[in-house]
């Protein structure tokens, strides 16, 4: 017993330590996900040990202070996620917000054919905007003859490679662009939505590619940090949506956040869990909405699951630009735009290796 204790302890303290590494390596990565996993199940084995052995000598010390702060790396990742610390976005003090809007952010999950549960969950939740991440053509041909009644704006690229993407509006779109950023099967989208009052922001909605077994993450990294780039440059202020197949504590993320200087509302609030719908002890943040901070948030919450193995999430912001100052900006030193890059130039050259050998396996 004493001796899996140690192999447990040292196990989860590499599981801790190891996302430390910068690489896009899937099985360094990965360990990005589970840190509040680890920490707890760190813990355990750290009380189980000293409880049934002790601490005896300088080898047990230094066992238990190493295992120690392994817990205390993981926590200093997913506390910005708890109500233990102040929040980054602040809510709208506006008691009838006048500019404000509501979107929806939902993988259907394309092999998932329960269209009729996910357009109750529109119709319960109403919002003025819907992205839909994985939908194939046969998604869009069962959702698009109701939603196309209630949204008479779009944007459209069902796929059946599990990357499709379909864009809902009630409010107008200018400019609305589809755009391949590093692969060529995986679709982002960018428009420009008009407010009822006029005003104008930028919307980027993303479905990069997840670490998974044998599958790297350099085209991820670089998606979201082009995205990040392009959002802090965009003419108006900007929201970027989607599931970015990323935790919210991520080094990617807080990278992204830094250059493009948006805004995370979960922080200081909750994890707002998506993935998965399936595993209740195994859910993580995956599906994102960042924002400048001219706006305010109105609400935000984890709807009900439709069949997917994602939760849909809602949001509702109102614009604000007088108030911008009072919300924290986040921002990029010379370093951080060095390593964005560096990671940007890394991902493009391994989408475009990609892309050739999607060619080539075409031609045969």
């Amino acid at each position: 017993m004493q001796t899996t204790l140690i192999i447990l302890g040292f196990t989860f303290t590499l599981f801790s330590f190891l996302p430390l590494i910068t690489s896009p390596l899937w099985w360094i990565r990965v360990m990005d996900f589970p840190r509040l996993h680890v920490a707890i199940l760190l813990s355990a084995v750290l009380i189980a040990y000293v409880v049934l052995y002790g601490i005896r000598g300088y080898a047990d010390t230094l066992m238990v202070v190493v295992w120690a702060l392994a817990i205390l790396n993981e926590l200093r990742y997913i506390i910005n996620f708890t109500p233990l610390v102040k929040v980054e976005a602040l809510r709208t003090e506006q008691k009838a917000p006048a500019n404000s809007f509501t979107m929806m952010i939902a993988n259907v999950r394309m092999v998932n054919r329960e269209y009729d549960k996910f357009l109750e969950r529109v119709k319960e939740a109403h919002p003025d905007m819907l992205i839909m991440n994985e939908p194939d053509q046969e998604w869009h041909d069962h959702v698009a003859k109701v939603l196309d009644k209630v949204y008479p704006y779009s944007i459209k690229k069902p796929l059946d490679n599990t990357y499709g993407m379909l864009f809902w509006s009630k409010n107008r779109l200018h400019e609305s662009d589809i755009r391949y950023l590093v692969e060529d099967g995986i679709p982002s989208f960018y428009t420009v939505v008009e407010l009822p009052g006029g005003d104008r922001f930028s919307l980027f909605t993303v479905h990069p590619q997840p670490p998974r077994l044998m599958l790297n993450t350099e085209t991820r990294e670089a998606e979201l940090l082009i995205v990040a780039k392009q959002a802090k440059k965009a003419p108006y202020p900007a929201v970027v949506a989607g599931d970015l197949n990323d935790v919210a504590w991520s080094k990617t993320t807080k990278l992204f956040k830094e250059i493009s200087g948006l805004l995370d509302p979960r922080v200081g609030r909750g994890f707002y869990n998506t993935y998965n719908a399936y595993i209740p002890v195994f859910r993580y943040p995956l599906d994102h909405v960042f924002y400048d901070p001219q706006f305010r948030l109105v609400g935000l919450r984890r709807l009900e699951k439709f069949g997917s193995d994602h939760f849909p999430i809602l949001i509702t912001l109102n614009y604000e630009p007088q108030r911008e100052y009072e919300q924290e900006h986040p921002h990029a030193d010379q370093e951080d735009k060095q390593e964005a890059n560096e990671l940007i130039q890394e991902g493009l050259e391994k989408g475009e290796e990609r892309n050739q050998e999607k060619k080539a396996g075409d031609g045969l």
